[in-house]
């Protein structure tokens, strides 16, 4: 058996390897430690104001505080806008682990609707996880103590206090005031984001919309000191918000609410305006609805409701609605062919209950199948007949006519101080080249004259016409802002001098149709004359039947034969009194047959009213 050789150690290679070891674990250490000062100059002398700026900012938070927003009240001081004390419940996402679990344990607390679950998902997905997103909106007395109580139980949910709109008029005046409503994304693209943090709604509609700069205000802002938990300990530094100015409306609540009880089952509108100032005493369209639940968003089921309902309660007719303004266009047609020296008030036109065109077979028919006979200017207002207006049209042409009657704002938006405004449409040639690509045709000035064809008007634009003729071509562009109270509780009136004059080359021609106005109330024949019976001032008006559908040549209208959506509308323009008109209305009866019987008695209970609370 042989034995293992003895391995003979090379103490020199170890050595060297245990040095070589030895000096790269030294010069790894070195690196660390060079690598670790460095790191420590960097933290604590380069990046020194950096680093102590996040590390406050850990200790500091900067909350927004929202400005209060501006109330809204009527010319006699009555609140038609103001914010109440209100509650809501708030959820932060990021602190909530299982979102599901927690909403079913509140619904057994606070009543939680399919509607408030929908519409917290969908601010969810718009809002950050570590935001407040709110669950339930207006909580009552009892439901925050009930969530009081139980407040220990729901880590990352809380009640915050704050102020909602609230409009105690309800419907009343709704499309003149318009509402506020939740920031949407395509409204976070145009405002101030820096002004709006802390906001939640914006003026939508109405003057809510068209003033919402005056309204919202100035953002303030609080510097919080918290803890680790992010709770807060103190307020360090507070810069106040500054509260949106409010507004003094030049409407009068309670004429307004009369009107609309005026108009009974009836859809339609109805615009009032001082003709000295401009200022809009009365907006009305009617059917209204109720804007409270739009300020935090209503059920669906609600606005599918309200948008689907046939009476369309949704849409501002007195701004956006366009009717054919039918015979109370014949008072400016009348004016135009005076100023222009077609006509005079001695210029007679026989009536048989139609006309022809020279050498035409077509029939424009009268209303009055019988006829009226000879009439000059003023039985020709006074018992509309259309005979004299269509040859009072065709005298004068459509383009000298559209150029005249544009002088009334009549075509052409009015500039009243709302969004949305829609401008109606005043025919030309012109206009019908461009926009149909054919001629324009003898047989459409006809009807032109009587305000029928192309012709439409908005209720907005048809008030302030009216306010321009009966000031004799003094015009002031509506509106409904009567004065500004700013944050120093200062009351700026808002002054509108005339922004035109029209042009006059005889005062006497202005006489001639405003007298024969006041004959359209006043007289035997007039046909509003049921209006005027035991009144003591003098009203000058002009009634008017737009027809909603045309007729065959022959055919008779037979209004018991009719739906009720397809009859005639009923239209009524007044001011009064006459000699030194204070106010001036426009009325839209929609389907209301005739504009004597049913538009007139609303002008009338107007104007009553209106005088009943300034005395004349």
């Amino acid at each position: 058996m042989s034995r293992p050789r003895n391995t003979i150690k090379d103490n020199l290679l170890e050595s060297r390897l245990f040095m070589g070891r030895s000096l790269i674990a030294v010069l790894l250490f070195g690196a660390l430690a060079v690598a670790l000062v460095a790191r420590l100059v960097w933290l604590q002398v380069v990046a020194h104001e950096h680093f102590t700026t996040l590390s406050e900012d850990n200790r500091v938070k900067l909350n927004p505080v929202p400005p209060n927003r501006g109330l809204i009240y009527d010319r006699n001081g009555v609140l038609l806008a103001e914010n109440l004390s209100s509650f809501r419940l708030e959820v932060i996402p990021e602190q909530i682990e299982d979102m599901d679990a927690t909403l079913a344990e509140l619904g057994a607390l606070v009543e939680i609707t399919d509607y408030d679950r929908e519409r917290f998902v969908k601010l969810r997905r718009r809002m950050s996880r570590f935001e407040g997103v709110p669950l339930r909106f207006h909580l009552s007395e009892e439901e925050v103590a009930r969530f009081a109580i139980n407040r220990h139980r729901f880590e990352g949910v809380d009640i915050q206090a704050g102020l909602s709109r609230y409009y105690p008029l309800g419907s009343h005046a709704a499309h003149a005031l318009g509402y506020v409503g939740r920031i949407n994304e395509e409204e976070l693209q145009v405002i101030d984001q820096t002004n709006y943090r802390g906001t939640t709604h914006i003026g939508k509609e109405g003057i809510e919309k068209a003033y919402e700069d005056t309204l919202h205000g100035k953002v303030g802002y609080e510097q919080l000191e918290t803890n680790a938990g992010g709770r807060t300990l103190r307020v360090l530094t507070r810069e106040a918000p500054v509260s949106g100015s409010s507004l003094y409306l030049s409407l009068d609540a309670r004429l307004q609410q009369i009107i609309e009880q005026a108009f009974g089952e009836f859809s339609g509108s109805a615009v009032a305006i001082d003709p000295r100032n401009g200022e809009v005493l009365a907006f009305v369209s009617v059917p209204g609805y109720d804007p409270n639940p739009f300020v935090n968003g209503i059920d669906s089921k609600d606005y599918r409701a309200l948008n689907e309902n046939p009476d369309q309660p949704l849409f501002n007719r007195a701004l956006r609605g366009q009717y054919p303004p039918g015979s109370t266009l014949k008072p400016f047609v009348a004016l135009a062919g005076l100023e222009r020296g077609v006509t005079n008030i001695q210029s007679s036109t026989f009536c048989p209950g139609f006309y022809r065109l020279p050498g035409g077979e077509h029939k424009y028919r009268c209303w009055k199948h019988g006829g009226h006979g000879t009439v000059n200017l003023n039985p020709a207002i006074v018992q509309s007949c259309d005979v004299y207006f269509y040859d009072l049209a065709r005298s004068l042409g459509i383009d000298r006519l559209h150029d005249f009657l544009a002088q009334f704002s009549l075509g052409a938006r009015t500039g009243i101080d709302l969004v949305g405004e829609r401008p109606g449409l005043l025919p030309s040639t012109a206009w019908k080249r461009a926009a149909r690509k054919e001629p324009w045709y003898p047989g459409e000035t006809i009807i032109s004259g009587i305000g029928q064809g192309y012709n439409l008007v908005t209720p907005t634009q048809l008030a302030a016409a009216t306010a321009t003729l009966a000031s004799h071509g003094e015009y002031h562009q509506p509106h409904l802002v009567h004065a500004i109270r700013g944050t120093d509780g200062a009351l700026t009136p808002l002054h509108t001098p005339p922004t035109r004059i029209t042009p006059i080359v005889n005062r006497e021609n202005w006489d001639s149709v405003i007298g024969a106005m006041v004959d359209v109330v006043h007289s035997a024949r007039g046909t509003a004359k049921r209006i005027g019976l035991g009144i003591d001032y003098k009203i000058g008006g002009k009634t008017g039947t737009a027809q909603v559908f045309g007729l065959k040549q022959d055919e008779k209208y037979d209004e018991s034969k009719i739906d009720k959506r397809l009859q005639d509308h009923a239209l009524f323009i007044a001011f009064a009194p006459a000699e030194a008109p204070r106010i001036a209305i426009a009325i839209v009866v929609e389907n209301g047959g005739h504009g004597g019987s049913v538009a007139a008695p609303i002008a009338r209970i107007i104007m009553d009213q209106h005088f009943k609370d300034n005395p004349l």
